[in-house]
């Protein structure tokens, strides 16, 4: 009789832990469905309706339309051509971090990681500030050959984009090629050059064929990050250049057509599908088994002159590509002093309806607190919902959604989703909050699990054993574990939210700027100090971005990947 009890209390007992897990999860799920599923399906509906009605044709005839197939082949071609010119300038410097241990190589991991999580508007003011007809080295031509105007001025043309997608995606290829080159035997390629292979040759024989599982992934997150580009296509390519993204965002925002811009989304949905169904195939072709050596036998200090210059040479393009955009920023911020500085604070016009800059300074600050405080609480109910499940990976697939779907599409369906009862949330702050939500959702459920997967489950039950209800468990036994994992989820949220100008740009109010579309504005303006203070804030959120990523690396648990 007392086992059946104790048989029963424990069935009693999992179905209760069941229950308490389900439960977690119903209001992460309802945030998904209303933030993210409902505006996606309102895009799918607008697509199809032309006239009010109906029209699945004129849909067609849109989207295969010679407008769009050219759009659709440009966002393509670039991409294309940004992912091979990432991979050129990324080979050598992966080969480098992989095999060579030399002074300072951890902190130039660290650095060239930087532009990574930089902003957009950021990236697209500081390669206006290199590239642009006043940038240094266009006063240094003029000064030294007597020109009346700048010889170089690269804004609006094709290389000043593909140069800034090369700036913001060369660390993944140093980070995937460079980390699993790393853990590779050297001596599979000794062997084939003792043989009589040229080293070329036994790159190509040996290395690359083992090297094509992270090429692959890294040159389709590559093209991925390139085909959804929407700040640097819309600033540095000013009015001659356009991807699906910034086609979108210039229908629905500047010409009203939301039919048109719906089908355009649901275009780069399709695409963006695509893509992931091909990343997965490729990941299931080309991996294989290996045995990985670790890094202190794969890795030595260069020895020859020529392996000396050949480091030196990679870690000075790794600092001239990533370190000049963001140093000429800061520098040219300061041209006249503090005056673009503080200009952000003045109201030259003295109007009452004018917003002065440091208002979006405020408004950022706002919305991330909300942003951080409302993904911390979604984040922590997901990961405690979902670490436990044995077939949770459906569940944890489904939350990573919103990293692989365009800011631009969100803001979109926000607009067309959030205009009517019982969601009449366009316009409003909290609408800004839940969109920046959604996009560090992912990162904080991402940092939170692994966490509270590492506790031991021992810990747990002696607490419960002892009385503690669920919510006293968590306070006493998990938090002290996993407040770092949390602190590292709070900062990706603020930043995060500190630096989205995709959906945002579609769905915050003139009033309501934040630092990253006060930017745009400023640069979009004519005059030497709307583009001064364009620089002044763009060095101000590149500082907080910098100084997030810091105390993420800081606190960031021993053993845990970006």
């Amino acid at each position: 009789m007392p086992d059946n009890i104790d048989h029963e209390s424990q069935i009693t007992s999992r179905n209760s832990q069941l229950l308490t897990r389900n439960s977690l999860l119903a209001l992460p799920l309802l945030f998904l469905l209303l933030f993210y599923f409902y505006p996606l399906g309102e895009i799918f509906r607008v697509s199809l309706t032309w006239d009010a009605g109906p029209a699945p044709d004129a849909l067609l005839a849109r989207l295969f339309g010679p407008a769009t197939l050219r759009t659709l082949g440009f966002t393509a071609g670039q991409a294309l051509l940004s992912t091979a010119l990432t991979l050129l300038l990324g080979l050598p410097g992966a080969y480098v971090v992989a095999r060579y241990d030399f002074p300072g190589k951890r902190l130039l991991n660290a650095l060239t990681t930087v532009p990574f999580v930089l902003p957009t508007v950021v990236v697209a003011a500081a390669f206006t500030a290199v590239l642009g007809p006043r940038s240094p080295l266009n006063q240094m031509l003029m000064n030294a050959f007597d020109l009346a105007h700048p010889p170089l001025d690269l804004r609006y043309t094709l290389g000043a984009i593909l140069l800034a997608h090369v700036f913001y995606n060369y660390t993944l290829v140093l980070r995937i090629v460079g980390g699993f080159w790393a853990n590779l035997d050297p001596h599979l390629e000794q062997a084939a050059r003792t043989l009589g292979a040229s080293p070329w040759r036994a790159f190509v024989d040996v290395t690359l064929p083992l090297l094509m599982p992270a090429l692959a992934a890294a040159a389709l997150l590559v093209f991925i990050f390139c085909f959804t580009s929407f700040g640097v296509i819309l600033i540095l390519g000013g009015p001659r250049f356009a991807t699906l993204e910034v086609a979108i965002y210039r229908q629905a925002i500047d010409m009203g057509n939301f039919p048109l811009a719906a089908g355009l989304s649901f275009v780069q949905i399709l695409c963006t599908l695509a893509l992931t169904v091909v990343y997965t195939r490729l990941q299931g072709r080309l991996a294989r088994p290996l045995e990985l050596r670790p890094r202190w036998i794969t890795q030595r200090r260069p020895r020859t002159w020529g392996e000396i210059a050949f480091v030196l040479a990679n870690v000075g393009l790794g600092a001239a590509l990533l370190g000049l955009p963001l140093v000429t920023l800061a520098a040219r911020s300061f041209d006249a002093g503090l005056r673009y500085y503080t200009a952000l604070f003045e109201n030259p016009r003295g109007s009452i309806f004018y917003v002065p800059p440091v208002a979006a300074v405020g408004n950022s600050v706002k919305f991330a607190l909300g942003t951080m405080a409302l993904a911390l609480l979604l984040g922590v109910l997901t990961a405690t919902a979902l670490y436990r499940r044995k077939q949770g990976w459906m569940l944890d697939a489904l939350f990573m959604l919103p990293l692989g779907t365009s800011a631009v599409t969100l803001g979109l369906g926000y607009l067309l989703a959030m205009a009517r009862p019982p969601l009449a949330l366009r316009g409003t702050p909290a609408l800004i909050v839940f969109g920046h939500t959604l996009v560090a959702l992912p990162f904080v459920v991402r940092n939170v699990m692994p966490a509270l997967q590492s506790i031991r489950p021992s810990l747990r039950e002696a607490a419960a054993t002892l009385g503690a209800p669920p919510a006293r468990v968590f306070a006493e036994v998990d938090l002290p574990i996993v407040w770092r994992a949390l602190a590292v989820g709070a900062v990706f949220a603020f930043t995060v939210s500190m630096g989205e100008f995709g959906a945002t740009s579609m769905i915050a109010r003139p009033e309501l700027p934040t630092i990253p579309i006060a930017i745009y504005r400023f640069l979009s303006q004519a005059g030497a100090l709307n583009y001064g203070q364009a620089l002044a804030m763009s060095t101000l959120l590149m500082a907080v971005c910098v100084v997030g990523f810091v105390a993420i690396e800081s606190l960031r648990p021993p053993g845990s990947e970006w």
